[in-house]
């Protein structure tokens, strides 16, 4: 297999420039629009397991996720601030209970979310 000379790897690289970075193009979707809210490895596990699940407990949520008190504390107000989490807090005889639940915010967010991750896939096969 013969190595293109300069002048013709010059020629294709440029060729690709005019197309424009991923992003320009129509096709293909953009990494840097995705929802960073919910992108965070810990904040997606959250909304997947609450929209499977009517509600779920944070002691549920934090034996499901394998995190610790804290963690789940601090990405689930990130959540809850933004609108995504709705957040209730009981008493089970004298033990506090906290329950979360996807709100219909959240669940819009996070099939946005996963149409826009089904699109960078789609134009990364595609390529």
């Amino acid at each position: 297999m013969a190595a293109k000379s300069g002048t013709a790897f010059r020629s294709a690289r440029e060729e690709k420039s005019k197309q424009g970075p991923p992003a320009a193009r129509p096709s293909a979707a953009s990494a840097s629009n995705l929802d960073r809210l919910i992108h965070e490895r810990t904040r997606l596990a959250i909304v997947s397991a609450l929209a499977v699940n009517a509600s779920l407990a944070f002691n549920e949520l934090k034996q499901l996720l394998r995190v610790t008190d804290g963690n789940l504390s601090v990405h689930a107000r990130k959540l809850e601030d933004a609108g995504y989490v709705g957040c209730t807090k009981s008493f089970a005889g004298r033990m506090p209970k906290t329950e979360y639940r996807l709100t219909t915010a959240g669940r819009r967010a996070l099939e946005k979310y996963l149409d826009h991750m089904e699109a960078l896939i789609r134009a990364t096969r595609e390529g």
